[in-house]
């Protein structure tokens, strides 16, 4: 079953429509957003250059940085009375990536959540417990209103409250919970300390994105939940979650073309790579009119496979995220960069500038732990030091570290430059 018929149109059928849409993007773009017209302009190109996907390649790209660059609304292409909501997406600097929907941008949306949700297995008849984050975060109210759309019931618990998710999950029958991969063996873990088997509900999907997700993960989650494990991607830049979703085929995610141009680029040089290569995924927005995003650098590593899906659709199918090309670290659903702690170390006189981030699991969790040195001559109190940067730490996170380790000067490993390796990610030893 499918949500509407794009999803299983033929390939030039589908072209004539990515082609007819990325013009007026294009369109939209250099008439309406300064960033683009310089960039044109630059590059010694028009509008009237980029007739089809097949001219793409002679733009450049847009990174996470040219949001920053041009914060808070710089990339925009309407005025804020034509915005009818905004979200954001965490930043390399402390400063979110502003994003704005347009009425018809946010039907877009909808509509590509709706189609992720049925690709999933998902009815209207079917009762969805929603516990992404709401509020900027795109998750929450993006599968809030593609359950909506569908005509299914949303339950929107948000995240955490994890012992009234599993009363719920019981007292309403819920078919089908979406959260992070950890958050749903975290769900299981809770619930058998409740004397819950999770197995005995009606839950028979599980929809999880926002963090990566191994195919062992994938397999405890399905095995303790006695579930079907979804994978669903997205990125606020370019509208949140709905981007691509698995099928119940579990054999790869369709990007819904008509909405989301997709390239797969090596990483170091930008140059394409061939079909099945692994490479950087840049996405092309082909149906936004407040945001239109050119030839975006995602930093997520994938694949594409053009081959048609056992399921019938026709869009082409990237491969589960396997890693970033970039520094962003994902800890239980939240986002965070090394310069984020960095920032923290710097406000601080009793420490050094030198520290590490140690990522563990333990059980089915993600650990942080956070390693900073003293100063030479420090001789003040270090719980009481150790006290103020936990909750600064926490503040800037948006979570606490689950151990915060305070060292003699000279304990962190340097190079022969002076240089220490920031992050050492332990997750899959």
């Amino acid at each position: 079953m499918v949500f509407d018929s794009t999803e299983a149109a033929p390939r030039e059928e589908l072209r004539e429509v990515q082609d007819g849409r990325l013009r007026e993007t294009v369109r939209n773009a250099y008439e309406n957003v300064e960033f683009y017209r310089e960039t044109f302009d630059e590059a010694g190109l028009s509008p009237a250059d980029i007739e089809s996907v097949e001219d793409l390649s002679k733009l450049p790209f847009t990174t996470k940085e040219d949001f920053r660059d041009h914060y808070p609304t710089g990339m925009f292409a309407v005025d804020m009375d034509d915005v009818i909501r905004v979200h954001a997406s965490s930043g390399t600097t402390g400063k979110p990536k502003i994003v704005g929907y347009t009425r018809e941008d946010l039907d877009v949306w909808n509509k590509a959540v709706a189609r992720c949700l049925v690709a999933a297995g998902v009815g209207p008849d079917d009762v969805v417990q929603n516990a992404y984050g709401y509020g900027l975060f795109t998750g929450g109210l993006g599968l809030h209103q593609g359950v909506e759309e569908l005509g299914a019931t949303v339950i929107p618990i948000g995240g955490g409250n994890t012992q009234r998710q599993v009363e719920l999950l019981s007292d309403l029958g819920s078919d089908v919970i979406a959260c992070t991969p950890s958050y749903a063996l975290y769900l299981a873990e809770v619930a058998d300390d409740m004397g819950v088997d999770i197995r005995d509900l009606p839950l028979r999907t599980v929809i999880f994105g926002a963090e990566p997700c191994t195919e062992p993960m994938r397999n405890e989650i399905e095995a303790r939940l006695g579930v079907t494990g979804i994978d669903i991607y997205g990125l606020s830049e370019i509208v949140g979650p709905g981007v691509s979703v698995e099928c119940e085929a579990q054999d790869g995610l369709h990007i819904w073309e008509d909405y989301f141009y997709p390239e797969v680029v090596d990483p170091n040089t930008g140059d394409p790579v061939e079909e099945g290569e692994e490479g950087e995924l840049v996405l092309t927005t082909l149906a936004k009119d407040a945001l239109p995003v050119l030839r975006y650098r995602t930093g997520d590593l994938t694949t594409l496979d053009y081959g048609t899906c056992e399921c019938g659709r026709t869009c082409v199918r990237m491969d589960n995220i396997t890693g970033r090309s970039d520094d962003l670290i994902i800890v239980r659903g939240v986002n965070f960069y090394p310069s984020e702690v960095e920032s923290v170390v710097l406000e601080f006189d009793e420490i050094a500038p030198h520290y590490r981030i140690d990522l563990r699991r333990e059980g089915n969790l993600d650990r942080v732990e956070i390693t900073v040195e003293l100063v030479e001559e420090f001789g003040g109190s270090l719980s009481d030091l150790e006290g103020r940067i936990q909750k600064r730490l926490s503040n800037v996170l948006s979570f606490t570290p689950d151990e915060l380790n305070l060292v003699e000067y000279g304990d962190i490993a340097r190079t022969e430059v002076g240089k220490v390796q920031r992050v050492y990610d332990h997750r899959g030893q």
